[in-house]
């Protein structure tokens, strides 16, 4: 018995030990994986202190990063500081570059594999690197210079870093892609980002698609009901400019371009030119077809486009508490991680000819130079203008060879371009784009859709297909524009950059430390013969051929205007300007925000003030609809309470108010009850500001059809909607949030998730853990100053955010702000890679640092760029 209990003791010792070292082996093993993973990790971070020899620098180079991992570069020479720069962004940025430029060339398949193979031939088709490569015989010496010293930067860091030491993203992409190796950067590819940002902020051929594709199913009035002119109480960018339009247009005559087309605002659109396009048509499913490809690069480079844009504003000294003037910007893009922007500044270290660069601001990784900020002279903000600078044509092809189409009679050959797209772990696919006249054709991004049959020949050609206009598609000058602005030192030299700022065509402010303030809207307008670009329209003759383009010199501009200040939001520029730049205009209840509160201030205007500019969440659309919903009869206490909350609300979203989360929740309810049963899903509303203008005109039609629920067999009218919109949004906020309205809560709906482009929408849990950081409660929504965007069609989730903010005193260039969000570090888990999100959650800022020694005070680490002596 006393053996048995020896033997059972003995067992027990021996599973503890055994149980012990396993523990043991299991925490080393688990020590020795940590310890793995963050040698993976923080391998990938970039030095920031010390000495760096880099190959073909010409003298020493010192960047010093502050505690927000900005990087200040001095360099003694031009060449010197655009190399650094090129350096800098490829050690905190380099997969954002190599990703941009994939997309640029069209060549994600590379990458990714098959998954992109029809990402890639649609941007095959739009060939920008095509074009890209047309500009760069044409570039100067200097620009040329410029951009192989940003090469050669970016290069020296690559010779020394390569897999998962240049990112964490590489470490992941190997066990997907093995044999994967970054190719050397080049000019083409700095270039072709400029592409995709054109692309990111027009597509205005969205809405050509749109409209005709809802002709299918609406009559031409219902359609036009959706898209209305832009309202009258809603401000112009330049409401001088109407003032002094009759003595422009009598001055300019024809303006040497033949008949131009003026914008008729004030009723309702004229009358577009476009075929009769009969129900059946299968030029429909080629529309269609062109959405498809569209959407999949949309989830790549973010959901930006018609509807979503910026704001910024200058503010003369005249107003100001400094007496010089104020200038604020915050662009509007695609929420993603990495940031969009990199701030940084460049700096010569003994400014000259050869080096006159002194200056502050955000940056693309990938470009040369600084977007948006402020040199010691002049500052400068952008929104997008949103112009119509995209054309669909129809075009004839021969039934007898596909590759001709007809011109004016005749049949003419397309130019045919093979393109190879190289597929990661599979063969080549060879395509082949067809060019007409006009541009490429994107129906055949379809391969379905090579024969188009019209089902009526005698309204539409037996046998056509789509093809695409667009400013961007031939060769531009943008990346002139960003050096030039960047030295400029006063309004001339200013304007004169601008000149080149072509495509994306931008609305551009200004301001100086001399007082001045301007406003300038650069880019390549087209001049149609006829038509005003809002419907596809014939190729087959020259009846709706472009022209040519607006002279630079008599597009709107302003210098110093009366009102003391100058505003955009992408709203429409002015009610007489005599040329079409777009019948699009983004509708201006931003730009009505920024006017009203900036006019109305009756003191002086602050930094403290622009912050809260910046930071209004005052919703516009309530304005015009809670006295509606104030004013239902309703018999429950559910909705009664609903009612009570609205009462006194001050129509601001912000992050915690219930109100906020009832308004918006019934604005999504309202939009589907009102538009679902009559719009194809792919058009149902997303809320915006078309939107807010759509149902303002409708409130006042109570009985209009657009109110009828189809789907029922009864007529509803517009305040049995309300009721029910009203209903089935409590319904959902008390699922959601709980009974008590007072704990309904705007921003725990409406949150924002930061995802990687890439690996961050892998559909695995694991890896988008790495990459994506989220949700953080937001307020405002897409319409108020604080353009935090959701869509109705989706969820609450916010897709477009202010990318940045950044408010320039002219008075003190050192007590400028800025933010930009996630953070600086483009690498997962380091200390700037998401440390700004909460700062600009809250609208707050960090110092735009500016002097030398207010730099130096803020120093974190010094970095050295040293000059690689010949060995």
């Amino acid at each position: 018995m006393a053996r048995q209990d020896q033997i059972k003791s003995s067992r027990k010792l021996w599973l503890l030990e055994r149980l012990k070292a396993t523990v043991i082996f299991l925490l080393v093993l688990g020590l020795l994986l940590m310890g793995l993973a963050t040698h993976i990790v923080r391998q990938s971070f970039p030095q920031e202190s010390g000495t760096i020899q880099i190959p073909g620098l010409k003298a020493e180079v010192t960047v010093q990063r502050d505690k927000w991992g900005v990087p200040h570069i001095y360099a003694a020479n031009s060449h010197d500081l655009f190399m650094a720069q090129g350096y800098i962004h490829a050690q905190d940025r380099f997969w954002q570059m190599d990703f941009w430029r994939h997309i640029g060339s069209g060549r994600l398949s590379e990458m990714f594999g098959s998954s992109q193979v029809e990402t890639d031939k649609y941007l095959r088709t739009m060939g920008w690197a095509r074009v890209a490569q047309q500009e760069i015989p044409q570039i100067n010496a200097q620009m040329k210079a410029y951009l192989e010293a940003y090469a050669d930067g970016v290069n020296a860091y690559l010779a020394k870093h390569q897999g998962s030491s240049l990112s964490l993203e590489y470490a992941v992409l190997k066990f997907l892609n093995p044999a994967y190796q970054p190719e050397p950067w080049q000019i083409l590819h700095s270039l072709t980002w400029g592409k995709v940002m054109a692309y990111d902020l027009g597509r205005n051929f969205q809405s050509e698609i749109e409209r005709a594709i809802l002709l299918k199913t609406l009559t031409p009035a219902e359609v036009e009901e959706l898209f209305p002119p832009y309202p009258q109480d809603l401000p112009a960018i330049l409401p001088e400019l109407g003032k002094k339009a009759d003595a422009v247009r009598e001055d300019a005559g024809t303006w040497g371009h033949g008949d131009a087309v003026k914008e008729d605002t004030e009723s309702s659109f004229p009358a577009s030119p476009r075929l009769p396009i009969p129900a059946s048509s299968s030029l429909f499913s080629a529309l269609e077809s062109i959405n498809q490809p569209m959407m999949a690069l949309e989830k790549l480079i973010g959901s930006t486009g018609i509807g979503v844009g910026s704001n910024n504003w200058v503010i003369s000294g005249k107003r100001t508490t400094t007496g010089k003037p104020i200038l604020a910007n915050d662009p509007h893009l695609g929420v993603q991680i990495p940031s969009i922007w990199y701030e940084v500044g460049l700096h010569c270290t003994s400014e000259s000819t050869e080096c006159p660069y002194n200056v502050a601001g955000f940056s693309f990784a990938g470009m040369i130079g600084v977007i948006i900020g402020h040199s010691d002279r002049i500052a400068w903000g952008v929104t997008n203008v949103q112009s119509d600078v995209m054309d669909l044509y129809i075009e004839k092809i021969n039934p007898k060879n596909p590759n001709q189409y007809e011109v004016n009679g005749k049949w003419v050959d397309m130019e045919l371009v093979k393109e190879t797209i190289q597929v990661a772990g599979s063969q080549p696919i060879v395509q082949t784009v067809r060019y007409t006249r006009h541009g490429p054709i994107l129906s055949d991004v379809s391969p379905n859709l090579q024969q188009l049959q019209s089902s009526q020949p005698l309204e539409l050609p037996q046998n056509y297909a789509v093809a695409l206009r667009w400013t961007a598609l031939a060769p531009s000058k943008l990346g002139y524009a960003i050096p030039e602005i960047n030295r400029a030192q006063n309004w001339e030299e200013f304007r004169t950059a601008a000149k080149n700022y072509d495509v994306p065509a931008q609305n551009l402010v200004y301001a100086d430390i001399d007082g001045n303030i301007g406003y300038q809207m650069p880019g390549k307008f087209p001049i149609r013969a006829k038509g005003d670009g809002r419907y596809p329209v014939p190729g087959w003759t020259d009846e709706y051929e472009w022209q040519g383009y607006i002279d630079f010199e008599e597009l709107p501009k302003s210098f110093n205007p009366t009102e003391g200040f100058i505003a955009s939001a992408n709203n429409l520029v002015s009610r007489e300007y005599p040329y079409l730049i777009t019948a699009d205009w983004v509708y201006g209840y931003r730009a009505k925000q920024i006017v009203e509160m900036i006019s109305q201030q009756t003191e002086a205007i602050s930094l403290q003030d622009v912050q809260q500019i910046q930071g209004s969440d005052r919703n516009l659309n309530a304005q015009t609809l809670v006295p509606l919903l104030q004013s239902l009869a309703v018999d429950t206490p559910r909705l009664q309470a609903a009612q009570k909350l609205l009462q006194n609300w001050d129509l601001e979203l912000g992050m915690t108010s219930p109100a906020a989360a009832l308004f918006e929740v019934f604005w999504k309810h309202l939009l589907a009850n009102t538009f679902h049963d009559q719009l194809p899903q792919r058009y149902f509303p997303d809320g915006g500001d078309r939107w807010y203008a759509v149902v303002a005109n409708l409130v006042k039609q109570p009985n209009s059809s657009w109110w009828d629920n189809r789907n029922t067999p009864k007529v509803e009218n517009r305040d049995q909607i309300f009721r029910e919109s009203l209903t089935k949004a409590v319904d959902e906020l008390e699922r959601l949030q709980g009974k008590d309205p007072k704990n309904w809560n705007w921003g725990k709906l409406h949150t924002v998730t930061f995802r990687n482009a890439t690996f961050g929408k892998s559909g695995v849990a694991a890896i988008e853990a790495l990459f994506n950081r989220g949700g953080f409660a937001t307020a405002g929504n897409g319409e108020t100053v604080n353009a935090n965007r959701w869509r109705a069609d989706e969820s609450f989730e916010v897709t477009d955010i202010p990318s940045l903010r950044m408010i320039v005193d002219l008075g003190n260039l050192d007590n400028s702000l800025g933010i930009h969000t996630p953070g600086q570090s483009g690498h997962a888990f380091h200390r700037h890679y998401k440390d700004m999100v909460n700062s600009w959650c809250r609208i707050e800022y960090h110092p735009m640092l500016w002097q030398k020694t207010n730099v130096a005070a803020n120093t974190t680490a010094t970095l050295k760029l040293m000059p690689k002596l010949a060995e």
